[in-house]
């Protein structure tokens, strides 16, 4: 791309990290074939090294792929057959004495069982001996440990412990010896090293006292911009960070670090101290910093490329900084093989390389064009980041961010102020509270316009577009870009960019939300498509109006949803029960939405759940009221019969049968009866059918995402012409089942899904219900 770049060291480092990653996930035997093909190699271009200036870079390659294929055969052979690992092929119960690496961090995201994540931590830690039927082996090795919370929650890195539990292997692609499912608390505890407390002190401190200054949002977002403890950050926020493509602020990673080395090195160049003395101050920060955060592989990685990332954008050596990037990347895999498969690594390798390779020199064009310095900085930097990033986020995500440039432009500027003020907050604030709140209401301003960037850019309707996802889709994207970039150098190119990127941005993306014909007019109840879980909106015949049945497992998706149908206003929302695939969404909702009171079951189970949901309702001042079987609400488009549970029944059930207690619905709409159940199984069904009550129904949404546990005789007493699935694309927990939607098919039953159709309306018809998905044509039952 450019004679100044130094690219000798590149194809090393790509040989490294393509060998590493084939032996992590094709086993060691592979990589230990690999290490004797480079060996058998060398001989013959050794002798050639010595005429041809090529076979230099190809012997280096040889060398350096030999040296980590040869690395990762041994530390795989040692995990494959480690005693450990045996005993988690057969599942079996073992204790383990263990040295933890990690603190404990609770699982986030929706849970689809009786128990919320956030009740299950991960602990990395390095295995001392394991007790396996009885005998009792000194090993090592890493080892992943899912405990329960309490009882865990105030172990930091260091110490060590003994923990029960069942082993099981570990996934595909890590050095790991097995992972343990343990549900009890720890035992045998030992302190941990002085300075591993003294960490944990500073960021207790920051997180307290974040939480007496600032907005519980803003409280929880500043640890994550300075430490990457993201514990206290509101799910919906988490959400609107993903799709504003604002996520990387609250990960560690090396612009953290080069942001507070970066100001260490501009107060030291302030007070005129020489370039050595810097370099010595800017490298403790570093250290002091990792320190805080952790010294696992994730932040080790992130100090090497804040290190890089320096050298390139402070210190202002383009030339040099390419080199020690693959230096970093060779270097790192051969210590740290487990990286190469690690999606925060491949992208900060390559935001990384986007600063070193795209932002000086689009910040020097932008320069020479008018931009003042310090503006066209502020621009390249986000740009080259986004653009480098932007194949593998949508590889993972299946998503590509439409605002995610904009959005780190507008956030950039204060990004950089708040993390160094927080990280003055976290030094200061073991020694002086109101110093360190000083320093934090500094950050407030800074920390509050984050938020709002990222509320108003996932709020843009089409913020995020599809995008294939897996290699097909990155390596496409990856294209794109490629062309993109080479067709930027043309002038009139140039211009006809900016022309598509208005278009896109100001005609495309609004037809795209508002012109699909959505929400379809005379609509009577509609499936949002919320992945693996529930969300149903009927109309009430009052015009933006509708009551909601379940909020999905996202926080945002329930209410994207009715904000796509124009509803305004919620008399009604239904859980059906207190799962976290049903209810994760109500906060969003409630926020988003007026709403007049939230109905629940019998069952207030689990315990966990119904706290949360009383919270959400309390801090916006709506009632919380029980729905019990026989009670019936109307409006002039729509009549709700609770048909069940059973109420004497539900409540002497416990949160393991919250599916069979779940409220089942009969909604009589213009588009005739809609049957809605929840996630009940075969007891209900079967309690149900036995009642006589009367359970024909035009449309069924099918029971718990269509699983195996629905009965024939239930589906026979339905007899649906239409049968809604609410289900996420690829769940790992095979919904809906072939068995279910075989029987509803031979009932003579359209099958609709939302993981194939997305969001689902259904409408009255002459001969009896219509359909539409997002965006098609409308269609008859049958």
């Amino acid at each position: 791309m450019n004679a100044g770049l130094d690219l000798r060291l590149v194809p090393a480092a790509l040989a490294v990290w393509a060998v590493t990653v084939v032996g992590l996930l094709a086993g060691w035997l592979v990589a230990a074939a690999v290490a004797a093909l480079a060996v058998l190699a060398l001989p013959v271009v050794l002798s050639a090294a010595r005429f041809r200036v090529w076979a230099r870079g190809v012997l280096g390659v040889l060398l350096l792929g030999g040296v980590a294929a040869t690395g990762i055969a041994v530390r795989g052979h040692g995990v494959a057959h480690h005693p450990l690992r045996i005993a988690a092929e057969h599942g079996q119960r073992v204790m383990v004495e263990v040295e933890l690496t990690s603190s404990p961090r609770p699982l986030r995201g929706a849970a689809f069982g009786a128990r919320r994540v956030q009740d299950r931590s991960v602990v990395h830690a390095d295995l001392e001996s394991v007790d396996v039927g009885g005998r009792r082996l000194r090993a090592g090795g890493s080892v992943v440990l899912l405990v329960p919370t309490d009882g865990w929650r105030d172990l930091v890195a260091g110490q060590r412990v003994t923990a029960v539990g069942k082993a099981a292997p570990p996934r595909d692609g890590e050095l790991v010896v097995a992972a343990l499912q343990v549900f009890r608390p720890p035992g045998e505890i030992t302190p941990a090293p002085g300075w591993r407390y003294a960490v944990d002190d500073l960021r207790t401190g920051l997180r307290e006292v974040s939480a007496a200054v600032l907005s519980p949002a803003a409280a929880g977002l500043l640890p994550g911009l300075v430490v990457g403890d993201t514990s206290g950050l509101p799910p919906e926020v988490e959400q609107d960070f993903d799709t504003a493509g604002l996520a990387h602020l609250t990960a560690v990673s090396g612009a953290n670090l080069a942001i507070v080395c970066g100001a260490v090195l501009v107060l030291l160049h302030l007070v005129g101290v020489g370039p050595w003395v810097s370099a010595i101050g800017a490298g403790a920060v570093l250290v002091g910093f990792v320190l805080l955060t952790g010294p696992e592989p994730s932040v080790l990685r992130a100090a090497v490329m804040g290190a890089v990332a320096l050298l390139a954008l402070v210190l202002g050596r383009q030339r040099s900084a390419l080199p020690v990037l693959a230096a970093s990347v060779i270097g790192l895999l051969l210590v740290l093989p487990e990286l190469a498969t690690s999606p925060g690594f491949a992208l900060s390798v390559a935001a990384t390389a986007g600063l070193v390779l795209l932002a000086p020199r689009w910040s020097a064009a932008f320069h020479v064009r008018g931009v003042p310095v310090g503006a066209a900085e502020a621009i390249a930097v986000p740009m080259a980041a986004h653009v480098a990033t932007a194949p593998l986020v949508a590889a993972l995500s299946g998503e590509v961010s439409l605002v995610a440039v904009l959005a780190n432009l507008l956030a950039g500027p204060v990004v950089a102020p708040a993390t160094v003020l927080g990280v003055l907050a976290t030094a200061t604030a073991p020694a002086s509270t109101w110093l360190a709140e000083l320093w934090v209401r500094l950050a407030a301003p800074e920390v509050e316009w984050i938020l709002l960037v990222a509320d108003q850019a996932a709020a843009i309707p089409g913020a995020a577009v599809e995008w294939p996802a897996g290699a097909v889709g990155g390596l496409l994207l990856a294209g794109a870009v490629l062309v993109g970039l080479i067709a930027l150098r043309g002038k009139r190119v140039r211009w006809v960019l900016v022309i598509a990127v208005l278009l896109v941005a100001f005609v495309l993306v609004p037809v795209r939300a508002v012109l699909p014909g959505w929400p379809v007019p005379g609509w009577s109840a509609v499936v949002c498509d919320v992945g693996q879980g529930d969300a149903l909106v009927l109309a009430t015949g009052h015009p933006g109006e509708a009551v909601v049945v379940d909020t999905g497992p996202e926080p945002r998706r329930a209410a994207q949803c009715l904000r796509r149908l124009g509803i305004e206003r919620v008399p009604l929302a239904v859980l059906t029960h207190l799962h976290a695939d049903h209810i994760s969404g109500l906060a969003v909702l409630l926020a988003d939405i007026p709403v007049g009171a939230v109905g629940i079951g019998p069952l207030r189970e689990p315990a966990w759940a119904m706290d949360d949901v009383a919270r959400d309702a309390r801090a916006h001042r709506v009632p919380v009221v029980p729905l019990l079987a026989g009670q019936r609400a109307s409006w002039p488009g729509l009549v709700l019969d609770v048909l069940g549970p059973d109420n004497v029944w539900a409540r002497t059930q416990s949160e393991d049968d919250a599916n069979d207690a779940s409220v089942v619905l009969m909604a009589t709409t213009p588009a005739g009866r809609v049957l809605l159940t929840g996630d009940i199984e075969l007891a209900a069904q079967g309690r149900l059918v036995s009642s006589g009550l009367d359970l024909r129904a035009d449309v069924l949404k099918v029971p718990h995402h269509g699983s195996r546990y629905t009965t024939p005789r239930f589906l026979h007493a339905v007899s649906p012409r239409l049968a809604l699935i609410s289900v996420g694309d690829g769940n790992s927990y095979g919904h809906p089942s072939p068995f279910v939607v075989d029987a509803l098919t031979r009932a003579g039953a359209r099958v609709l899904r939302t993981d194939q159709e997305g969001d689902i309306a259904i409408l009255p018809g002459p001969q009896g219900p219509r359909f539409a998905a997002r965006g098609d044509p409308l269609r008859a039952a049958a």
